[in-house]
Parts: C-alpha cells; sequence; structure tokens
C-alpha cells in the first residue's frame, strides 16, 4: 500500500492509500475555498457528567447531493470535488465541516470507493483489507495528536440512519475526550477486574460466546462475529479479534488479513436478511488513547435500526429518555437468522 499526503486548497490534508506503488498523485486542488472553520465550542453538561460539542458550522453541509455534484466523487473537467485526482483506491481527508478540530481533536473523512453507486459489502475482499490497514494507519496517527484522547472510526449506511452523502465512505472522530460509551464500558471492566477475576470483562464475555455458539454468526481462527446476549438493537453484531488488543494498531499484519473477509461477510449477511439494503451504523471500539488501555478490547459494533422489511426501531420515550432499552428481537433469533443467509 501506497501512501501520498498531499495540501488541499483551504489547508487540510488529504491522503491517498493506492494498492499499486507506482501510483502517482501529483493533481493540485485547484478549487478556491474559504478557510477552514473555528474549532466548535466544548460545553460540559454537569447533569449527566459529559460533553457536548456545539459546533453551527455543519449546518451547511451538503445534503444527499447527486452524482453530478457528490463532493466524495473523484474530480471531474466539470466538477471539482474533495478528492482532486480523477481515480483513487481508498483517500482520507480532513472533514469540512468537522465536530472537533485544531487543539480540540481532529475530523476525517474515509473514502472506501471512487463508485459513487457502490456499498461496503461490494467491495472485494482486497479493499476491505486496504481499509482495514488504513484505519489502523489513521488510528495510529490521530492517537499521537496532542488533543486527541479517543480514536473513533465508523460507517453510516442509509438514510434511515441519517446519512448525509450516499457515497461509499466513513468518518474517523479523534475525541477531546474519553467518550461515555467507552467511560461506562470501562468502568464495567474494572469492577470485574477488580472482584478478583483478574481477567478482561470482555475477553471473559467473547470466550463464553465462543464456548456456547448461540449467539455466534461467523468466525474464523483470528476473529469471531457475534450478537451479544443483552443486544439492544434487532440486529446487532460485534466482530471482534480473539486475542485481546487495545485498538487497530495493534493489530498483527495475520490479524489484519483475517479480519477483513469476515467483516465483508458480515456486511454480506446483512443485507441479505430481507434482500435489502440494510441501513447500519458500524463503528470501531478501541481503548483510549492515554488511559485504562490494558481494560480496553477492540472491537466493531454494527448495529441496525431495521426490525422488518418496512419496519424500524424508533428511538422512543423509554431509550431516548431514560435510556432504558427494550429490543423487540430476542438475539438468538437474530444471530439464528443471520447465520440462514445464503451468500
Amino acid at each position: 500500500m501506497k501512501r501520498t499526503s498531499v495540501t488541499m486548497a483551504d489547508g487540510r490534508e488529504l491522503i491517498y492509500f493506492d494498492e499499486r506503488d507506482d501510483a502517482v498523485r501529483a493533481t493540485v486542488d485547484q478549487r478556491e475555498l474559504p478557510p477552514p472553520p473555528p474549532p466548535a465550542q466544548l460545553r460540559f453538561d454537569a447533569l449527566t457528567d459529559e460533553w457536548v460539542a456545539v459546533a453551527a458550522h455543519r449546518q451547511g453541509r451538503p445534503l444527499l447531493p447527486s452524482t453530478a455534484e457528490c463532493p466524495l466523487c473523484p474530480s471531474t473537467e466539470q466538477f471539482q470535488t474533495e478528492v482532486p485526482a480523477d481515480d483513487y483506491d481508498v483517500v482520507v481527508f480532513e472533514n469540512r465541516f468537522p465536530s472537533f478540530s485544531g487543539e480540540s481533536g481532529r475530523c476525517e473523512v474515509v473514502c472506501f470507493s471512487p463508485d459513487h453507486d457502490a456499498s461496503f459489502r461490494e467491495l472485494p475482499v482486497s479493499r476491505v483489507r486496504t481499509l482495514l490497514s488504513v484505519l489502523a494507519d489513521r488510528t495510529a496517527e490521530l492517537s499521537a495528536l496532542g488533543g486527541v484522547e479517543q480514536v473513533f472510526c465508523f460507517e453510516n449506511r442509509g438514510v434511515e440512519i441519517g446519512v448525509t452523502l450516499h457515497h461509499p465512505h466513513g468518518q474517523i472522530y479523534g475525541y477531546p475526550y474519553v467518550t461515555p460509551v467507552t467511560r461506562r464500558y470501562l468502568d464495567a471492566a474494572r469492577r470485574h477486574r477488580d472482584l478478583g477475576t483478574g481477567t478482561n470483562l470482555y475477553a471473559d464475555l467473547l470466550a463464553a460466546e465462543r464456548s456456547s455458539g448461540e449467539r455466534v454468526v461467523a468466525a474464523n481462527e483470528f476473529w469471531t462475529a457475534f450478537v451479544p446476549y443483552a443486544a439492544r438493537w434487532p440486529y446487532e453484531i460485534h466482530i471482534a479479534p480473539n486475542r485481546q488488543v487495545p485498538d487497530l494498531a495493534a493489530l498483527t499484519e495475520t490479524e489484519l488479513d483475517a479480519g477483513a473477509p469476515l467483516w465483508s461477510e458480515v456486511a454480506r449477511r446483512l443485507d441479505g436478511l430481507f434482500d435489502l439494503p440494510m441501513p447500519y451504523v458500524a463503528g470501531w471500539h478501541q481503548a483510549p488513547v492515554r488511559t485504562d488501555r490494558e481494560l480496553g478490547y477492540l472491537h466493531l459494533r454494527i448495529f441496525s435500526s431495521r426490525r422488518a422489511p418496512g419496519k424500524l426501531k424508533y428511538l422512543a420515550g423509554s431509550e431516548s429518555s431514560m435510556g432504558a432499552w427494550v429490543n423487540d428481537i430476542a438475539p438468538e433469533q437474530a444471530a439464528a437468522a443471520l447465520r440462514a443467509v445464503n451468500l
């Protein structure tokens, strides 16, 4: 994989990740762009012990543009996009409408493919493998920034989830704090360890899932995909390495090789469940950059709000107001349905 970093017209960084070592990236971004917006305001909610980013400039970001005006497609003579080149494999650039920036974190966009109409599930396994290497690279780079406390790589897919761009892409957030979900994970892991087990909580849960097999969707020598025992969403899957590692950057080349086909398989099983493109959020949960890394356990969590064709799970009163979840589908039923998908 060849890595080429260039500077965009407004000073943001763009990085090409090419699968060919002879790729040449000399095209210059010739657009006239305003300077990047100021960093978002970080406000602390004392009632919940959580941070909220106020980023009013994000109101101006594109909303479901046509293919001809998609900012993530390769540039053409008719329309200059965020990517100056006329083709690419995987490209990463600083978000033009960031939630965090400057000394308060960083936000990046990751384009999986130059094909506007493609989707993650249609990527060849070799491209998924490239993408894993890219995410590992970005995790290491953002973790080295002074203002970043946690790195989160994720993909939002489907209008039901709220995507603003159809082009196949993900995002990377370098948070200036440890997120609330991760803090809860770490607190639970710490209690588990301090009760005398001396073991990692997620590792013990994963071992139990592998031993039972009832909720396992797919697995290989190095990774396991399973529906968690207390899944919140109708279809929720964890993909975890069988070895405890804190983040993507800690994976070996062999583990990256084995992770790509399993991630691809899970995506195809989700789409095959109802023979419809499944809306989902897929996010890599990683340990904080500087604290409690021994308590963390890398895993990808994919969940969908679709509970049946034409039916979505909405986060209404109980979930949104009280954080008290009710799942309409038993995790064992979900796992069996996903295993039964004919690939």
